[in-house]
């Protein structure tokens, strides 16, 4: 059977696509590439027609995770009202919906525990990514440049830690409470909301 030029690069995508999920959502040591090849209509043995090696798919899926949610991250920040980025980007990130959908989600909440165990690859991209995230925040908070990043990485460690930390909790109360306070941690750490203006009271005026 004859295939068009870019086949073989669409199976690829949809290869990589499939481990960035399974990386995502079981881990560096859980992607099966037996499995991969499964959904992708393949045999095992046509895996090294597209990848040199399995560490080579788990690098390429890393990259594309993260490419994913710094556009998440972009796509927030563009569509908040100026003074109202930082919030936006804590609000979309410290979620339940998050929390419940690892596969789709942060690839610094789902691996941060285990990225330590894999090779210098992996973890260049994994730091990358990291003061990409950093400066995401910064860049939306006020002050010298070095107060803004302090700052950001207080959020953006009390963000993470409580979606880690969530998930460990299941659905219940006490999930919902470790998002609450990870959240409310993360927004103390931005831009203090403008006060509101009174409203003026006319005078009465006395009759003469």
């Amino acid at each position: 059977m004859r295939y068009a030029k870019d086949h073989k690069a669409e199976t690829r995508a949809r290869i990589v696509k499939s481990a960035a999920v399974q990386l995502r959502e079981k881990g560096a040591r859980g992607v099966g590439v037996a499995d991969l090849m499964k959904e992708a209509g393949l045999t095992h043995g046509g895996f090294y027609a597209h990848f040199k090696s399995r560490d080579a798919l788990v690098i390429e899926a890393l990259g594309q995770a993260m490419d994913g949610s710094r556009q998440r991250w972009r796509d927030a920040a563009e569509q908040a009202p100026e003074g109202e980025k930082f919030a936006a980007l804590v609000n979309q990130y410290v979620t339940a919906k998050h929390r419940d959908d690892p596969g789709g989600g942060c690839t610094m909440a789902a691996l941060g525990a285990e990225i330590v165990r894999e090779g210098p690859k992996a973890r260049k991209l994994f730091l990358a990514q990291l003061e990409r995230m950093i400066a995401a925040l910064s860049a939306q908070l006020p002050g010298s440049r070095g107060h803004a990043r302090e700052q950001a990485i207080a959020a953006l460690t009390s963000m993470v830690g409580s979606i880690v930390l969530s998930r460990v909790a299941g659905n219940g109360a006490l999930s919902s409470d470790i998002l609450d306070a990870g959240r409310n941690a993360a927004l103390a750490r931005g831009p203090a909301k403008p006060a509101r203006k009174a409203r003026a009271k006319k005078a009465k005026v006395t009759p003469s």
